[in-house]
């Protein structure tokens, strides 16, 4: 993720960014190679308030997909607050991380693609963290197509969204709600949109929290 010199990392000093081989975003390897050098500046190192919040809310616990789940802080955050969880990513390095930071729930990650079958789908949430932003834009149409397969009628996608100018990434940012609006609609109607207060550098002033209800 190429945002200047700087990695910042809720639990990290600062540390000059490694230099990388050009790979596609949309393989595994372009994962790889940041999360084998310890260089994940879209990782935060804590759950942000947004979701903690969403979760208290909740009158019971639910079923959660959480795509690119990465070191999965928010799937340890989930698991401990009694939701049944699934953390899915493509990338063996970042599944490495997350064991470190899962304690008792390293059973609820696994490798895995996205797009490809779970078994578990639907879910009553799907999570999403940096994990739109991450895919090439030329993937979205097929983000938005799986979305409305892996949310169950009556469920939510819930999470982070990034705005901003440009085409380079990751992360690819959105440049306008219309955007999200066409990747989602008509299969999701919009419930929630706020800013968020707390995000990490890579992000702040740039992303919204929303939560998308998916139509029966």
């Amino acid at each position: 993720m190429n945002r200047g010199s700087i990695a910042v990392r809720g639990y990290h000093s600062p540390v000059q960014t490694p230099s990388f081989p050009k790979r596609d975003p949309a393989d595994a390897e372009f994962w790889d190679l940041r999360y084998a050098a310890d260089f994940a500046p879209w990782d935060a190192g804590r759950v942000p308030a947004q979701l903690q919040a969403f979760a208290a809310s909740s009158p019971k616990p639910r079923t959660v997909l959480v795509p690119g789940c990465g070191s999965g802080w928010d799937v340890r955050f989930l698991a401990d607050s009694g939701w049944k969880v699934l953390g899915l990513d493509f990338s063996h390095e970042a599944l490495a991380a997350a064991r470190r930071v899962l304690g008792p729930h390293v059973n609820l990650v696994r490798y895995g693609d996205f797009f490809a079958r779970i078994p578990e789908a639907p879910f009553e949430v799907v999570y999403e963290r940096a994990f739109l932003c991450a895919l090439p834009r030329r993937r979205w149409p097929d983000w938005g197509r799986r979305m409305a397969e892996v949310v169950q009628p009556g469920g939510v996608l819930a999470g982070f969204f990034y705005f901003d100018t440009g085409e380079r990434g990751p992360p690819f940012p959105l440049h306008a709600p219309y955007e999200l609006s066409e990747l989602l609609e008509p299969a999701f109607t919009r419930e929630a949109d706020e800013p968020v207060p707390d995000s990490i550098d890579v992000f702040k002033g740039k992303e919204r929290w929303m939560v998308w209800m998916r139509r029966g």
